[in-house]
């Protein structure tokens, strides 16, 4: 293997997320496993003969190492829970993507939309995924009219973007498949194809059967 293609695979392998998340390590293992990738790709960017290039590409792998540690931080690549209503706002205004799911725990569709988003958020790394207890956030339930569940809003530089209510759009039945969940955030701009050669959803899409069109209703 040549530097430039040996610098080319570990710069790869220390800016996708994705290799992180699939490996299931503790944070900790993860900043060893990067600090690891960077110290072997700083050697390879060193032995450039041309020193400019060097500066430029050391500094470029720096920033891009902190920018994703921020994102790690953050809980990007995981499905999480906010149960502060502030901190719900807070992190819909800072972040430029976010899909959040309003829920209750006694829905069985809720659960069902939670085991779909919790295997997208490692996939759409840049994206931040979470739910939120619908009693604990009452004034944004207000604001924001929603009346069932389950409920997920697209947000896009802070602004609602779109909205998800129960399983309608889904093909309306219990067991729709995860690509069909990807397609609609997609065309919402909520998330984006991965780079590389990812071009097509990792979940294939069955053929849908209709079923029962059960939601929760919270004027109930």
């Amino acid at each position: 293997m040549t530097s430039d293609s040996k610098t080319a695979t570990l710069g790869a392998r220390l800016v996708e997320p994705n290799q992180t998340f699939n490996r299931r390590q503790s944070d900790d293992s993860s900043d060893d496993d990067d600090d690891a990738i960077f110290a072997e790709l700083e050697a390879e960017i060193e032995n450039d003969d041309n020193y400019a290039m060097r500066e430029r590409g050391l500094g470029a792998i720096k920033s891009e190492v902190a920018r994703m540690k921020n994102l790690r931080e953050n809980q990007h690549g995981t499905y999480s829970e906010i149960t502060d209503e502030k901190e719900v706002i807070r992190t819909i205004a800072r972040e430029p993507r976010c899909v959040v799911h309003f829920y209750h725990s006694n829905f069985k569709r809720c659960e069902i939309m939670d085991k779909h988003l919790a295997k997208l958020a490692p996939k759409y790394f840049h994206t931040r995924f979470f739910r939120v207890f619908v009693e604990n956030i009452p004034w944004l339930v207000e604001r924001l009219s929603i009346k069932v569940l389950p409920c997920v809003v697209c947000f896009v530089d802070g602004a609602s973007r779109d909205r998800l209510i129960g399983f309608e759009e889904l093909g309306n039945d219990d067991s729709f498949d995860t690509a069909v969940l990807e397609l609609r955030l997609l065309n919402a701009g909520a998330i984006e194809r991965p780079s590389g050669n990812a071009f097509d959803p990792v979940y294939k899409v069955a053929s849908a059967s209709g079923g029962d069109d059960e939601v929760f209703d919270l004027d109930d």
